[in-house]
């Protein structure tokens, strides 16, 4: 017990506190973009990072990764909060953690290893993308002196870590320099306190003002169900990216439920829901953060800077902050995946870019993930579905050699390749090298044993193996003395 917690909190502790603070700083202007995206105060956000960081730095499976606030939830529950109001979107956000922890406790986390690496490539990749295209409103069309700004922040981010002696994190060097600068001499730039009014205050608990009833759970129930699985499907999805990073495992399952807590103690605080962050984590671990107090000091400086250091937090100059994040699209986009389109097999590579395409059409992780998913298992599921008979015929004894996996997909290549107008022939339906999976393959060899029993042939299958044999015992109408294992 002491030995994993000394792993997963007291390793490298300075390191890890420093990698904190700078995502602390990039937590505000984001948590307060995503607050204006979903249409409520940005103190709804702002609070919803602190809660959620610091909660899943305790609760969650994945020490080092970043959790709060995202775009993804927040374009979920705008219409929530268009015609209902926010005591709605709390309500709801209740009900999305609720309905995590269920699925943690129900191990959903057990799912991910059915998506395949051509969606985490085309997820990677959207991400990165997306992340570079929110900032763009951050860095064009302002003013020459944002461009100097992100270009600085861009020059020094790269720079710094080529000297090997700077322990302090680029991203923080450039945040206190850069902010000292525009505090002195001022510049035609905008500042964090532009995208909205920071209140020096700390969450208070409350129970959203609804009427519990139905036509409430009528209400919430959809937009909580289209949260949590959003939310799960980024969160689990980040964290594999950090397990890969990071080369450790993280326990998925714990995740869920941590994810859970965090959301429902967010809703009963005033915060909006949220997830995992993938930029913000690629931030922290790039920072030299491995454990789960930067996440815990991502959240709670996040709150101190607030309450102690408003008045500074605001007058921090969105292009720095836009050049960090530009930065981290750049680390986060997976660059094989040119050499990747070129050498994989060709579905692999379209499942990849319909990903990528999907999530940046509708701004939604989780949809361009079940697409890529459900595309995958298609294309797998056709390849499979080539199914080979091989005829040999010595005098009135026929053996038809089946070769292949027999499900629903591959009836009809199996048919099309036997010839059922035979008659008074011994044929022996040789299934050595087959498989059947499902009520489809044992409904097919059923009809095909009653077809070429009706031109008056004896028909005897054999080469079951175990469990075909088990699933044609409890499935054929057929007389059981046609099988032989």
């Amino acid at each position: 017990m002491f030995e994993t917690f000394k792993t997963e909190w007291l390793q490298q502790p300075g390191k890890n506190f420093m990698a904190g603070l700078v995502v602390a700083l990039a937590l505000i202007p984001e948590a307060i973009a995503f607050s204006i995206i979903a249409g409520v105060d940005p103190m709804v956000g702002l609070y919803a990072a602190f809660i959620i960081a610091t909660v899943t730095a305790i609760a969650g499976g994945r020490p080092a990764m970043i959790s709060g606030a995202t775009g993804a939830v927040a374009l979920v529950v705008t219409p929530l909060v268009r015609d209902h109001g926010l005591e709605y979107l709390l309500a709801a956000t209740i009900l999305m953690g609720l309905i995590q922890f269920i699925l943690g406790v129900l191990k959903i986390g057990r799912l991910m290893k059915f998506i395949p690496r051509s969606v985490m490539i085309g997820f990677v990749n959207a991400l990165g993308i997306m992340i570079f295209m929110s900032q763009l409103e951050h860095i064009f069309g302002i003013s020459i002196h944002t461009y100097i700004y992100v270009i600085v922040t861009l020059l020094m981010v790269y720079i710094i870590p080529l000297f090997k002696r700077i322990r302090i994190p680029a991203p923080l060097i450039a945040i206190v320099v850069l902010t000292a600068i525009y505090m002195v001499f001022g510049s035609d730039v905008r500042t964090v306190g532009d995208l909205g009014n920071i209140q020096q205050k700390l969450p208070h608990f409350l129970i959203p003002d609804v009427p519990y009833n139905l036509e409430t759970l009528r209400i919430i129930f959809p937009y909580a169900l289209s949260m949590a699985i959003v939310g799960l499907v980024e969160s689990l999805l980040t964290a594999k990216i950090v397990d890969d990073y990071t080369d450790t495992y993280s326990n998925k399952n714990k995740e869920s439920r941590g994810q859970g807590i965090a959301n429902i103690i967010t809703g009963l605080f005033g915060g909006m829901g949220g997830c995992a962050m993938i930029g913000q984590s690629g931030i922290n671990v790039r920072s030299g953060a491995n454990s789960r107090l930067s996440t815990l000091t991502a959240g709670v400086m996040l709150m101190f800077m607030i309450m102690v250091l408003g008045d500074i937090v605001v007058k921090i100059p969105m292009p720095i902050l836009a050049g960090i994040m530009v930065m981290v699209s750049v680390g986060t986009v997976d660059w094989g995946s040119f050499k990747y389109i070129k050498n994989a097999p060709k579905t692999d590579a379209v499942v990849m870019l319909l990903t990528v395409i999907i999530v940046l059409f509708t701004h939604n992780l989780a949809i361009g993930v079940v697409v890529g998913v459900v595309f995958s298992a298609l294309f797998f599921a056709a390849k499979i579905s080539q199914v080979d008979v091989q005829q040999h015929q010595q005098g009135d004894h026929v053996q038809l050699a089946i070769n292949g996996q027999i499900f629903f997909v591959s009836i009809d290549s199996l048919m099309g390749q036997i010839d059922l107008n035979q008659h008074h022939k011994t044929i022996t339906i040789d299934l050595s090298r087959a498989h059947l999976w499902d009520d489809s393959a044992v409904d097919a060899i059923d009809n095909l044993v009653n077809k070429l029993k009706h031109k008056q042939n004896h028909v005897t299958v054999v080469g079951l193996n175990a469990q075909s044999h088990k699933i044609i015992k409890e499935l054929s109408q057929l007389n059981h003395n046609h099988f032989k294992v």
